[in-house]
């Protein structure tokens, strides 16, 4: 390892190590990555209680540094959590691999055969905060799509994606994969993600994950390719026709099952013709609930509420806050999201299909949802076993980023001496 004081040097070391392991991984059997996240799992159960150690000084370090309740909830790790980590893991190694699947194949009159297939996109570099399980998440995902990969978590996850990154090390090994496949950044130095945004020879690809400072700053610094995924400012319609029941359910899931995650809803939309009802009883649900309700000019005469501001249109809480608003219907809500949104999950309560059907044909966020919980935009409800995050662009990947989506392809031509006239 070179001086860690030598960022430059540091980072340069491990892009070239990385570029080195992802021409290996490039043609590794399938059934050596699935026994490498196998291990992986079986050596993050075993190492769970150093992990939970190393997690303790984390959030040491998040208190003193004044982190958010939200945000310290991301940093915990406990057993069931650990357990979680190790099930994303398993679940990644059971899916069909996806290098060399053929999209498409077909024959030509001049006797060509031509098919579309699957190819990793090389070295990947994964920048994330807070959350440890994006280590494991992140690791498995490139191994398995045939990529290597450079991990740069979160300065409070220092401790916890160093325990969890020596287990994915151990399950590499296991297999007989090269450990320089998944590499994580040794040192909180702020210098090193400017290095990595700028490893043109040995990156391919940068995949941000976090909030709007840092998917900012990757995207005006990046000089390698990078896939958006923007905040989470999640929205959810209630509609006139939105069943009671459905909407009460759905809206306390999605506000107050994890504040701290992408999916957490942080605007209500009412149409006004059910202010006095569903929306009445949605609102205070939520309040009882222990939400702060910052509620536009029409909705304060709702007891408990505070009055919102300009700056809580737009805004991702990732807390127990959601804004609300009362709009004269469905394109009133649709005008107000393609104001404020962040293109990643908007969600229609609705029993009107038609309503529905234009909520979903004039939006184009990553995510559209109806009648169900935003909490659910996440790759491992998808059945993608995991994901890197919830791509917001539309270039290459959208939505939840699983293996699949970390692949380009190639075409490979078959012919029989075949010579062009």
């Amino acid at each position: 390892m070179k001086d860690i004081a030598d960022i430059p040097a540091l980072m340069a070391d491990i892009g070239a190590r990385a570029k080195a392991a992802s021409a290996e991984l490039a043609f590794a059997p399938a059934e050596s990555k699935t026994k490498a996240l196998m291990a992986a799992a079986d050596a993050v159960w075993e190492a769970r209680a150093d992990i939970i150690d190393a997690n303790a000084k984390d959030l040491d370090f998040g208190r003193d540094k004044g982190l958010s309740a939200a945000m310290m909830d991301r940093l915990m790790l406990d057993e069931s959590r650990i357990q979680s980590i190790c099930d994303g893991l398993r679940a990644v190694a059971s899916q069909d691999d996806p290098v060399g699947e053929v999209l498409a194949e077909w024959d030509r009159p001049t006797g060509l055969n031509i098919r579309r297939v699957r190819t990793p996109l090389g070295v990947i570099g994964v920048i994330y905060e807070s959350r440890p399980n994006v280590t494991a998440d992140a690791g498995a995902l490139c191994l398995k799509s045939g990529n290597a990969v450079i991990l740069r978590g979160g300065s409070e996850s220092f401790h916890s994606s160093g325990a969890i990154h020596a287990c994915l090390a151990k399950g590499l090994e296991a297999a007989g994969l090269p450990t320089d496949a998944i590499q994580l950044v040794p040192t909180r130095d702020r210098a090193a993600v400017q290095e990595l945004l700028t490893m043109v020879d040995t990156v391919d690809v940068i995949v941000p994950r976090g909030g709007r400072g840092l998917v900012g700053l990757v995207q005006r610094e990046a000089r390698v390719p990078v896939f958006a995924h923007l905040e989470g400012i999640v929205h959810i319609y209630l509609d006139k026709d939105a069943d009671p029941i459905k909407a009460l359910d759905v809206v306390l899931n999605a506000k107050t099952r994890r504040t701290g995650i992408c999916g957490a809803a942080e605007c209500l939309l009412i149409h006004k013709d059910i202010a006095e009802t569903i929306g009445n009883g949605v609102l205070r649900a939520l309040m009882d609930a222990g939400v702060r309700v910052h509620a536009d000019d029409a909705l304060q005469s709702i007891e408990g509420t505070v009055p919102a501001t300009s700056e809580d249109w737009g805004r991702e809480y990732l807390d127990m806050d959601i804004a609300a608003k009362l709009v004269d219907g469905l394109d009133g809500a649709i005008a107000h999201i393609n104001e404020f949104g962040s293109n990643h999950t908007d969600c229609i309560i609705t029993e009107d299909q038609s309503a529905a059907d234009r909520f979903f044909q004039r939006l184009d966020s990553a995510i559209l949802m109806h009648n169900a919980s935003t909490q659910f935009a996440d790759g491992g409800e998808f059945g993608m076993g995991a994901e890197i995050g919830i791509a917001t662009g539309k270039m290459h990947a959208r939505g939840p980023v699983g293996a699949a989506q970390l692949t380009s392809f190639k075409y490979l031509v078959t012919g029989d001496g075949t010579t062009r006239d």
